[in-house]
């Protein structure tokens, strides 16, 4: 029997998008057994999935280099039939390398791919004109063992879940998740206000985030005339924000996490992009996603595959030229349907 461990020791995000590779390992070998490999502090994600028997957890902040050790040594164990590394870097392709696994699965940009069995080449798409999802790269790593179609990313919200955001769902809401931590990937404070003043009144607003967020979030609701807007950041789980989010009329987010989490929930989501572009794969998959981005073409975006902590050219055209209505586009359609 196959015995499948997928690594992916990224962020939040990389995560969720890996996701899709045990749904389409599920999908065509139902019996195999699966693992999830990733960070300490994005375990949570993953609580109650049907189709992940273990998940290890390599804490990169404490004793690193022992862990790593420790965690290379405890993945040989498991014997394992095929390791997949989602990952780029040396870490996980050093623990890849000491697997003992028959088949060693990871993209080329891996300083360790040298001892893969199976090696990809990793391509963000150039000059942007056909994009590559970040699923469908991950897709191309289990493709000769199942077919070319990626699966969608899922997260499982628990019954638990459900029940602790309930009560919030009583009638319409929206939720928004206004953080990033990348300043360049954030849409900017006062255009977040600019947004929730226009969103209709009878509506619920919720903002999501961690507690690193909670005077973001203070700021938006000292400012909005808005006066139904309630702020969770740091009181909720990540699958109870995926919970909440699964339920709302509609869901606005940056280039992060929280618009994956949207996509492994199925649920309607705006994505606004400032300095990155969304030909790097990263953005909404579903058919109720919408892209937002500036109308018109930047001579410096996008400015790095990441963000920066402040505007490489000092202006931020690329967030601040965004027009409010470009995030509205769903009460007109929505209005229109009703009719």
């Amino acid at each position: 029997m196959h015995k499948f461990l997928i690594i992916q020791t990224s962020f939040i995000g990389d995560v969720v998008l890996a996701t899709a590779v045990a749904e389409k390992l599920h999908q065509c070998f139902p019996d195999a057994s699966i693992d999830f490999l990733l960070r300490k502090g994005n375990e949570s994600l993953l609580k109650g999935h049907p189709f992940i028997n273990t998940v290890l957890i390599w804490d990169k902040q404490k004793g690193k280099k022992r862990n790593l050790l420790k965690m290379a040594m405890l993945v040989r164990k498991q014997r394992y039939s095929h390791v997949i590394n989602l990952h780029r870097f040396g870490t996980s392709g050093f623990i890849t390398f000491l697997s003992g696994a028959k088949n060693k699965i990871g993209f080329d940009k891996n300083p360790f791919s040298f001892c893969y069995t199976r090696k990809v080449k990793h391509i963000i798409s150039e000059p942007y004109t056909h994009p590559v999802h970040e699923t469908e790269r991950n897709q191309s790593l289990i493709a000769d063992i199942t077919d070319e179609h990626a699966a969608y990313p899922r997260l499982y919200p628990q019954q638990e879940d459900l029940i602790q955001v309930r009560s919030l769902q009583a009638g319409k809401y929206i939720c928004i998740a206004p953080a990033s931590v990348w300043f360049t990937k954030q849409f900017p404070i006062q255009k977040w206000t600019e947004l929730t003043d226009a969103l209709p009144e009878d509506h619920d607003i919720y903002i999501l985030g961690g507690r690193q967020d909670e005077e973001m979030a203070r700021v938006i609701m000292r400012n909005t005339r808005h006066r139904k807007l309630t702020s969770l950041c740091g009181t909720i789980s990540f699958l109870q924000s995926a919970a909440l989010m699964q339920g709302a009329v509609m869901n606005y987010v940056n280039d992060s996490a929280p618009l994956h989490f949207a996509s492994a929930v199925h649920a309607p989501v705006t994505a606004v992009f400032c300095s990155t572009v969304p030909a790097f794969g990263f953005g909404p998959i579903r058919e109720n996603g919408k892209l937002v981005e500036i109308e018109q073409k930047l001579y410096c975006r996008p400015c790095g595959l990441h963000g920066h902590n402040a505007c490489p050219e000092g202006h931020f055209r690329c967030a601040l030229d965004i027009k409010k209505e470009q995030l509205l586009w769903w009460i007109s359609k929505t209005t229109s349907e009703t009719v």
